[in-house]
């Protein structure tokens, strides 16, 4: 199964390992590809443009948008990674949110790392596209 890998930026680390893990299983485990030269320590210019605040240039100026739109199309899933970011467990944010929408509206399965978030105001909008829930076991998508 072709697999896109998805989540908040600064969960990139955990989000290459995902996508590593998913190819031991036999899946086509994808990802942008700078998220991989990012956790290699590549890109750095990047990296501390974004820290610096620059977010909404860079998605821009590397048109990161329409690259995540075209692999979730290319792919017959997407797996979120969602851990725990600013006291929320399970975290989905607002690009995650619009991706998952995307995937939810070209028929892709969509996979959550881990659990269902908690106390989001838009928990409807997250149920309404039936996530399925993996626990941390990857093992769990089958091909």
């Amino acid at each position: 199964m072709k697999i896109y890998v998805l989540g908040s930026t600064t969960f990139m680390k955990e989000m290459v390992e995902a996508k590593a893990r998913l190819c031991e299983l036999g899946h086509d485990g994808r990802i942008h590809p700078h998220y991989e030269a990012f956790v290699r320590g590549e890109l750095q210019e990047i990296m501390a443009r974004w820290r610096n605040g620059e977010e909404a240039t860079l998605k821009r100026e590397f048109n990161y948008l329409h690259d995540h739109y075209k692999n979730i199309l290319d792919c017959d899933a997407v797996l979120i990674v969602n851990l725990e970011k600013r006291g929320i467990g399970n975290y989905i944010w607002g690009n995650v949110l619009m991706e998952m929408g995307q995937a939810y509206v070209n028929h892709k399965t969509i996979y959550f790392l881990n659990g269902m978030p908690t106390e989001l105001p838009y928990m409807d909008e997250i149920e309404s596209m039936e996530p399925v829930c993996l626990m941390g076991d990857l093992r769990k998508i089958k091909t």
